[in-house]
């Protein structure tokens, strides 16, 4: 017999599915999202881009590789709940330090576990990601679901401050070409470590640095990066980025950076009906016209523009200059993408520095010192 708690997960529209208790024992609360990766769960839940959210694994089996000390994404786990069909009843791998459950448990994130998730990614991708509530400490329902309809929805939520660094920090390249300045809205730390193969070191400043802090120590370009929350409230992300624009100052954003300089740009953000996470979503790449197989976490996306009269529908203007539509989803025609032809400045709604693959995106850093490098005079740091 189990020795496990009983648990429920209780969605917003009073949909309840039972199972047992995985990881801390308690009540939980956020946003049901799923995610379909079959592998990478180390990488999911440390990944500060997942703050505020209860994530469903597709994959029926979980935990098989424990858990190690060197795949950790940032300084902690982030998502507010885990839920998972059958738990992995014996970690299996060279660099397993303990047990997935054990690394729930001692950071206090409460779990559910025994659950028919291909029923529960079903009824979200028909009924759209909503909030939700996770108690192995109580299994009455609808006091549950009372309190999962009193906690805040993730439109209109901004989460950036809840995981970006207190303090600046470097880290270092090898052998360093150029210098990079980030903001971290929910940065990995895989970010720097691609960045630093490439020669670059990267100074990574809190959400709300100021534009002459951010460019204190000459970068050769600003980096935007992944994070949590709803685009529209980050307002000063936003004003920062368009200062530079205007003082043409290179800069790169992926997922969370992505729709920050869309909406530094003119466009508008949405939420997305159940939103792309995942290892496994294909984009096409405009620049090349190859189909790249990328890793995602995003519940917004960024409203298609209107195009420029006699241009094609991947081309449209701004304040900046003229913009490309670089990268579309082929599941659903989502922005993926932006290249400013006339400001040195791109992104991608995905993920290049996922570490638990796919790697098709890992050009995107070379395209970062590429376009460094077109910049009159560009110096270099050594």
């Amino acid at each position: 017999m189990s020795s496990r708690a009983p648990a429920i997960l209780v969605l917003e529209d009073g949909r309840v599915f039972r199972g047992e208790a995985y990881g801390s024992v308690g009540e939980t609360f956020g946003e049901a999202v799923f995610s379909t990766g079959m592998t990478g769960y180390q990488e999911t839940l440390t990944d500060p881009s997942y703050y505020g959210q209860v994530v469903a694994q597709t994959a029926p089996q979980i935990g098989n590789t424990g858990w190690n000390d060197e795949d950790d994404e940032s300084r902690r786990i982030w998502v507010a709940g885990y839920v998972v069909r059958d738990p992995a009843r014996t970690a299996s791998n060279w660099r397993s330090k303990r047990g997935l459950e054990d690394e729930l448990a001692s950071q206090g994130i409460v779990g559910i576990s025994g659950v028919d998730t291909r029923a529960l990614t079903r009824h979200l991708r028909e009924a759209g990601a909503m909030r939700v509530g996770i108690s192995s400490r109580s299994t009455d329902v609808p006091a549950l679901l009372e309190k999962v309809r009193a906690t805040p929805h993730m439109a209109g939520a901004n989460h950036v401050g809840a995981v970006t660094t207190a303090e600046p920090y470097t880290y270092e390249a090898k052998e360093p070409r150029y210098k990079v300045a980030a903001l971290d809205l929910g940065i990995k730390r895989n970010t720097p470590r691609r960045l630093a193969e490439r020669g670059i070191t990267t100074t990574v400043f809190p959400a709300t640095a100021e534009i002459e802090q951010v460019l204190s120590g000459n970068p050769d370009a600003v980096f935007l990066s992944n994070g949590p929350g709803d685009p529209a409230t980050a307002d000063h992300q936003i004003a920062l980025t368009r200062e530079l624009l205007r003082r043409k100052v290179p800069v790169f954003g992926i997922c969370f950076g992505n729709q920050i300089l869309g909406r530094a740009l003119g466009l508008e953000t949405y939420k997305l009906k159940f939103g792309h996470r995942g290892i496994n979503q294909p984009v096409l790449d405009r620049h090349t016209n190859k189909i790249e197989i990328t890793a995602h976490n995003h519940g917004f996306a960024l409203k298609a523009p209107p195009v420029l009269e006699g241009e094609s529908g991947e081309f449209f203007a701004t304040e900046f200059g003229r913009v490309q539509v670089s990268h579309v989803c082929l599941n659903d025609d989502v922005v993926e993408g932006l290249t400013c032809l006339d400001a040195p400045a791109y992104s991608v709604q995905y993920h290049p520095e996922a570490a638990g693959g796919p790697h098709d995106a890992d050009y995107l850093f070379d395209r970062l010192i590429e376009l460094i490098q077109q910049q009159e005079g560009a110096p270099t740091h050594a």
